[in-house]
């Protein structure tokens, strides 16, 4: 697989050695197709083509491997399939070199198997999507792929429906080094992802989406823990039918840091019970869309390390629980709320919130109702927020922005959107909130444009995003499961689409044959992705304490 030590990559791989005197294509200007790489691939090297056979010298022969190789990881990957065409050199220092694949994992792949891989046999990211139009890979695809990828530690599965229990066992009996395992809409049930656990020791990052092998009742096997349990750091479920038979793997996972359960059905106050009655290392937890309530929250607030928490259309969590959690976390760095508008989350958890969570920087209200009580208190108690975001609320005016300009000390980002703010409000920024670096006003129908060119004219390092066009108060929706961050974790650079089998796009997800109609309608309002979503994957940076722009 090309995985070797190197002097020149600081212990990259290092490439096998090959004839420094490269070979060029007969016509540098044809367009890249799938036979450019395979007549490459197969020809013979003419060794008679000397670097001073050409009218310009090529200076590269003379490059080692390594470092022709550390130019190809600076360049975008449409520039890197145009270097493959060059020469035979190039072409095989490229593909040894390239460590990240995505493929269009449709049927027709399979024959491509082997030469695809022998060309990129230093892949060790993985990702395979196929459409919902398309007949997808079959366990034999996937299989012969492990055998040709035993180093593999990332893989992404999107729409191979045709891939069952029995390709994902092979495929965990050969790629044990997995690290980190994404899938969404296949079909492959409880006994794949059991053997996936059972045979990966190393798994760290587990993401399930739309898996309809385990839809099957109450009848559904139980997933885990397995041998993965005591390395996996973050488990990630979305649109399950049967979401609950993860329980085992999820109390289990002792090591566990990160838990999302975005929209699946069924109670969950249980299972937070049992993870809150036994010593844990949870730091992490998103709720969307899930049936839990104070209960639950009551047994969260027993994870001393909690420090990232969403409530996002919780309907069933009121003051009392948000109560709870404030008082025993004391670690809490971010606290996003999303009430829907059901006013059962108010003053009395935002109080709370503000009294206890001294180390709080960043902080989302969606749908809530605050008064100027609860918004003085935060600001007043919580010195080291960065990042407020307030939106869709009917009792947010200018004494309340107000408030947040006078005591907001070291508040950089700012987002409000849906609020009863006008354009006296926002002006109050042009001498508080010294650190403050951006603003965005969204929908806010008494805020007019001409303040935004006031405030800039003011602070002229102050970003001003405007939207004024706009005031139609919509939903807010602070949902960001869809493309969040555990999935994103797990993306791969695309290669260009020179082959049939190799793509670039995103694929969309199956189709929904077999949804019950209970179902149906329960996943019928989950659509949906507004401002706050995008607004906030963009706050968090690598160290999780700063953040980028909204």
């Amino acid at each position: 697989m090309g995985q070797y030590s190197s002097t020149h990559c600081g212990g990259g791989p290092k490439l096998r050695h090959r004839n420094l005197h490269p070979s060029p294509l007969p016509n540098h200007h044809r367009s890249t197709s799938e036979s450019d790489f395979f007549s490459l691939m197969n020809s013979d090297e003419d060794e008679s083509i000397l670097p001073s056979d050409f009218e310009n010298p090529d200076y590269t022969y003379e490059l080692p491997d390594e470092c022709l190789a550390l130019i190809f990881q600076c360049l975008s990957s449409g520039d890197r399939k145009k270097c493959s065409l060059v020469c035979r050199r190039w072409l095989l220092v490229e593909g040894q070199s390239r460590h990240r694949l995505s493929l269009n994992a449709k049927a027709e792949f399979l024959p491509h198997i082997p030469t695809i891989f022998s060309r990129f046999d230093s892949v060790t990211k993985l990702a395979l999507r196929c459409d919902r139009k398309s007949v997808s890979i079959n366990d034999e695809a996937l299989t012969l792929i492990s055998l040709r990828c035993v180093n593999l530690t990332r893989l992404k599965l999107r729409g191979c429906r045709d891939v069952t229990d029995v390709g994902m066992s092979a495929f965990a009996k050969n790629c044990k080094s997995l690290k980190k395992f994404s899938c969404g809409s296949c079909m492959f049930g409880a006994k794949g992802m059991n053997a996936l656990l059972d045979h990966c020791s190393t798994l760290e990052e587990l993401s399930v989406k739309r898996l309809r092998g385990i839809n099957d009742g109450f009848a559904a096997d139980p997933i885990g823990p397995g041998a993965a349990a005591s390395s996996l750091k973050s488990i990630c479920l979305k649109e399950l039918y049967n979401g609950q038979c993860f329980g085992p793997l999820i109390i289990g996972s002792t090591n566990l840091r990160t838990l999302k359960l975005l929209r699946c059905l069924g109670d969950w106050d249980r299972l937070f019970e049992t993870i809150g009655s036994r010593e844990n290392h949870v730091a992490e937890i998103h709720l969307e869309r899930l049936q839990v309530s104070d209960t639950g929250l009551n047994a969260i607030s027993n994870c001393p390390n909690l420090e990232i928490l969403h409530l996002v259309k919780t309907p069933e969590c009121t003051d009392v629980g948000v109560v709870a959690v404030a008082r025993k976390c004391k670690l809490l760095r971010k606290f996003h709320i999303d009430g829907w508008r059901t006013n059962r989350i108010g003053d009395e958890g935002l109080v709370a919130i503000a009294e206890n969570s001294l180390n709080l920087k960043e902080l989302v209200l969606i749908g809530l109702n605050p008064t100027s009580a609860s918004l003085l208190a935060i600001a007043s108690n919580c010195q080291k927020l960065e990042r407020l975001a307030l939106c869709g609320s009917d009792t947010i005016g200018d004494p309340e922005v107000s408030c947040i300009a006078t005591k907001c000390m070291a508040l950089k980002k700012l987002c409000i959107k849906g609020c009863e703010v006008t354009d006296e409000g926002i002006e109050s920024f042009a001498w508080g909130c010294p650190n403050l670096v951006k603003i965005k006003v969204k929908k806010c129908k008494h805020v007019t444009g001409d303040v935004a060119d006031w405030l800039r004219a003011r602070r002229r390092s102050l970003a001003v995003n405007l939207d004024v066009g706009e005031i139609d108060i919509e939903p807010v929706d602070g949902s960001a499961s869809d493309g969040g961050a555990l999935e994103d974790a797990v993306e791969f650079q695309p290669i260009a689409n020179t082959l049939p089998v190799i793509g670039a796009t995103d694929i969309p997800s199956t189709s929904n044959v077999g949804r019950s109609a209970a179902a149906k309608s329960w996943f019928g309002f989950l659509g949906g992705r507004g401002l706050v979503a995008c607004t906030l994957r963009r706050w968090s940076n690598v160290n999780g304490d700063s953040s980028e722009s909204l």
